[in-house]
């Protein structure tokens, strides 16, 4: 375990919505941020981004997957090169395939060949101890989300969306002293995002995402279409609880009679309303609603939230924060947690039976510990 005191830790994230590699990084104890330090992008090319499409859903030994988890870690090699002057380095690895309740979870990529490339110590599986303990293995960001609570210095209960390729939420209440104490925090995933919009316009149109939200903007939304999916069974499901990104696979397909548009702008009502309903589920009403991910860039989809929300509704940037790369940041929070032996999910954020610290760490020529 390392000892106490902040450290200089990188930290990285590509997510579901498949548009590249975050890397960032911060000073923490695994308690408290000291500071936020620099970041970097290496987007996937359109061949990188297929060839992980292809291997979406797909688990360890089946075709696509060996050449999905090499392309991880090139690109992520790549990109954790350029950072100097880190003491370890958090990798989540990409998803594909998150079965709780059955096969369990699939990040690609390996981070013992990570940590021989970069001679650094890297944390990473930070979901499958969770899930194996009967937790849910997401969302992994509310401890980080607490922290970022308290370098705020807020006061009031607030919550932390993130709009990535599905959504997910976090309940914080910043009085408490720690993210494990009883109702600090409950988190869970609220339902599809960006990824049935981005899988849209890149069938439809060629694009990665509806930039702007324009294309959806053009649209009528199906009134039709969005009542058959608010009323899935997953809105009345009680938190916490998470998704695979193709577990609402019907909605796009109840989207093909219709226009681009149409279906852009039905799709990106659905993410909106997936929110709504899920704070209903929140303990107590918030006072801010803090936005990260891609989707807080689209505002049409922004709009539709604040319509309904009731309170603030902000991107992460209104409180001094850098929204594309709070995951990143998070991962290298955690790998700090899981290195100084400090839970990282809560049976308030993924349903595990007690806070439960995952991750494996890996060294360079000496295999993970």
């Amino acid at each position: 375990m390392l000892k106490h005191g902040v450290i200089p830790v990188l930290g990285t994230m590509s997510g579901t919505s498949l548009d590249g590699v975050d890397a960032a990084v911060i000073e923490t104890d695994g308690v408290r941020i000291a500071s936020f330090g620099e970041h970097g992008y290496r987007s996937y090319s359109d061949a990188e981004r297929a060839v992980l499409r292809a291997a979406l859903g797909r688990w360890p030994g089946q075709e696509g997957v060996d050449e999905a988890a090499a392309l991880v870690e090139q690109a992520h090699a790549e990109l954790m090169a350029g950072f100097n002057d880190v003491a370890m380095a958090g990798f989540h690895g990409q998803t594909l395939a998150h079965e709780p309740a059955g096969r369990g979870t699939h990040q690609a990529g390996d981070g013992q060949v990570l940590a021989e490339a970069l001679g650094l110590p890297v944390v990473w599986d930070f979901r499958s101890a969770d899930v194996q303990l009967g937790g849910q293995g997401a969302p992994l960001a509310p401890a980080f989300h607490f922290a970022l609570a308290k370098w705020i210095k807020a006061e009031e209960p607030l919550a932390f969306l993130n709009l990535g390729g599905v959504g997910n939420v976090t309940w914080v209440d910043p009085t408490k002293a720690a993210p494990e104490e009883e109702n600090a925090l409950l988190a869970f995933d609220t339902g599809p995002a960006n990824a049935p919009i981005n899988d849209l316009v890149q069938a439809r149109l060629g694009l990665p995402f509806d930039e702007g939200g324009k294309v959806a903007a053009q649209g009528e939304v199906s009134a039709e279409v969005l009542d058959r999916f608010v009323s899935h069974s997953w809105f009345m499901k009680i938190p916490p609880k998470s998704l695979d990104r193709d577990d609402f696979a019907a909605l796009s397909a109840q989207v093909e009679g219709l226009s681009t548009q149409d279906a852009a702008a039905t799709l990106t009502a659905a993410a909106a309303v997936a929110v709504l309903r899920g704070a209903e589920f929140f303990p107590r009403p918030v006072s801010r609603l803090l936005v990260t991910g891609g989707g807080r860039n689209n505002p049409v989809l922004m709009e539709m939230i604040r319509e309904g929300m009731g309170c603030q509704v902000d991107p992460v940037e209104a409180v001094g924060l850098n929204g594309d790369m709070l995951e990143a940041q998070a991962f290298a929070y955690l790998a700090v947690r899981v290195a100084r032996g400090l839970p990282t999910s809560f049976p308030s954020t993924t349903g595990v039976g007690a806070a439960v610290g995952g991750g494996e760490i890996s060294y360079p020529n000496s295999g993970a510990a």
